[in-house]
């Protein structure tokens, strides 16, 4: 331990920390902007600067505290200093705030209002620049950028994809991809963790709400909305509400005030993902064929392969993921019950994800022509965008369940949000079909929580099956290699691109650390433990679909409706 002062007030620290963490363990406040917790940026912006006794302005995100050290916060030097660089990027920025999709959550704009910047002394030098909106998923605006580090950085270590960086150098130095090209012509994976942690919006989700509501306001258009078991835990945070607050029928409620003619649950075809992909991943086994066997739920994920490990395209799932089972199901399944022609009608998904953009559009994910299966995709932000334009006030909303016939859901489609979620799932429902018998203990706890790689044991059959989950695509490649290496031990992998899984997906809430990714998936079980049903082979509407229209797992429609193949990429 060291002793030191911070504005003349006496703490004690351990050693090694920086002056950034024990002034905010001592709830005084030091402003920051590249600075993001679980990311390693170092001092790029300056603006957390404070003065030391030796009379140095040093950054307090970098510098660890010493013993005898004293630190003013707050010092005249340090608040011009702050309000100069502050300045400087307000210079070479566009403030355009009112257009901007983060006016009033942009951490560039609420640095300058609390250090009192009404007027910038130094004139604008900023020259319009390119917008990269040439992919489905996200939007670059180098406009906005303000050389942070942090989408480098996220790109970089947690996603190992490294796809945007540093350009040039003094005062042309730039951030995008290599040579200035579009995201698209990259290994970009539109995984969206870049856009999730931007201070400002240089990246951004590809808003498409006008799109919804429009068709929202066409009487001509059935238009029904579903939504992904992640969204039930974060939504709460988007509207003021502490994170992993549960507001699935508050979420429900809103929906429907927005207009939507039914509002259904992904968890539905989560659990029609079990069934499919547990009955699959028995016939490899029985087989010898592809193994281990990896899960095709997260987009992010299936896209890293096709770039990258085109050779382990066959050891992909070829399940869809939940998202478009639902929206096959509902263009055929559900136009049929309910009397509608699939042209009028328009499937909305609500997701965590940006990258679940990118797969609606894929060609394959279309059992109608060229009719999409999910006509748009939005993104937990996008869906708190528009509750809020709608003026709705979310906290006194009556709870309203979900419409049917794909409200009916078990507490394995719950966890899908969760890293190891998928694997849990799968392996309560293959346990209990493969061996015959009910499982003593229905949590598989070995494969649930923040570790990169998870494993687990079971028996399956008399014989030992390992399988293994791992969340993040720097993770993710680490078991991709030993597949490819053949000397990968598992007979099943779950991999999800984002950290956390879809909990932590790049259309969540802004401000997502590793603290609200924890609180989202203690939310995600606690739902999963007071369901009903608890395993997907248990749900009752999930039997009557088959009765009334699949046939069975794996069967000829089945396999047309809930599975697809993938491609080599470029």
């Amino acid at each position: 331990m060291v002793e030191l002062k911070i504005n003349n007030q006496t703490v004690q620290a351990e050693e090694g920390k920086t002056i950034l963490e024990v002034a905010r363990e001592n709830n005084i406040d030091i402003p920051t902007l590249c600075h993001y917790p679980d990311l390693h940026i170092h001092s790029e912006c300056r603006v957390c600067v404070v003065e030391d006794n030796w009379g140095n302005l040093v950054t307090a995100c970098s510098t660890t505290v010493r013993d005898g050290m004293e630190v003013k916060t707050n010092a005249p030097r340090v608040l011009e200093s702050r309000r100069v660089v502050t300045e400087l990027m307000l210079a070479n920025h566009d403030t355009n705030c009112t257009m901007c999709e983060k006016n009033l959550q942009c951490e560039l704009q609420r640095l300058a209002s609390n250090l009192g910047i009404q007027e910038n002394r130094f004139g604008s030098v900023w020259e319009k620049k390119e917008i990269d909106d040439h992919n489905p998923s996200v939007v670059r605006n180098p406009n906005r950028c303000v050389k942070c580090g942090r989408c480098i950085e996220v790109c970089k270590e947690v996603q190992g994809i490294n796809v945007i960086d540093y350009m040039n150098r003094s005062h042309e130095t730039s951030v995008e991809p290599t040579y200035g090209r579009y995201l698209s012509f990259e290994d970009c994976t539109f995984c969206g963790q870049c856009s999730s942690v931007c201070p400002v919006a240089a990246i951004t989700e590809k808003d498409e709400t006008d799109k919804v509501w429009e068709v929202l306001h066409d009487e001509k258009k059935h238009v029904i909305v579903q939504v992904a078991p992640a969204v039930r835990v974060s939504l709460g945070e988007e509207m003021g509400q502490e994170p992993g607050s549960i507001v699935t029928e508050q979420m429900v409620a809103a929906l429907k005030k927005l207009g939507f003619d039914r509002v259904f649950d992904t968890d539905f075809t989560a659990d029609l993902t079990i069934i499919e992909e547990g009955h699959e991943l028995i016939e490899r086994v029985k087989e010898g064929n592809a193994l281990p066997m990896m899960t095709s739920c997260c987009p992010g994920w299936i896209s890293y392969v096709e770039q990258n490990y085109p050779d382990l395209i066959d050891n992909l799932s070829t399940c869809k993921s939940p998202q478009q089972m639902f929206g096959a199901l509902a263009k055929t399944y559900y136009a049929e019950k309910e009397g509608i022609n699939p042209e009028d009608l328009f499937v909305v998904s609500m997701m965590p994800c940006t990258a679940k953009k990118f797969e609606a559009a894929r060609e394959e994910m279309s059992v109608i022509g060229d009719d999409p299966d999910v006509d748009v995709v939005l993104t937990t932000r996008e869906l708190g965008r528009m509750i809020r334009q709608m003026g709705i006030e979310f906290d006194r909303l009556d709870k309203t369940p979900f419409d049917n016939p794909f409200g009916i859901t078990t507490g394995a489609a719950a966890i899908f949000g969760a890293t190891g979620g998928v694997m849990e799932a799968a392996l309560r429902t293959v346990s209990e079909v493969v061996n015959e018998k009910p499982l003593e203990k229905l949590d598989f706890e070995t494969v649930r929580g923040m570790n990169g790689i998870k494993e687990a044991e079971i028996e399956l059959g008399g014989n030992k099956v390992k399988v293994a989950v791992a969340h993040t695509l720097s993770q993710a490649r680490k078991v991709a290699e030993d597949v490819r290496k053949g000397k990968s031990e598992y007979a099943f992998i779950e991999v999800m691109a984002c950290p956390g899984g879809c909990i932590g997906g790049g259309g969540q809430p802004y401000g997502t650390t590793n603290a609200t990714r924890e609180e989202r998936i203690r939310s995600t079980y606690q739902v999963d433990s007071e369901m009903e049903f608890r395993k997907s082979h248990e749900n009752p509407a999930i039997d009557q679909l088959y009765k009334e229209y699949l046939e069975k797992p794996l069967g000829h429609r089945s396999h047309k409706l809930l599975h697809t193949h993938y491609i080599k990429r470029n």
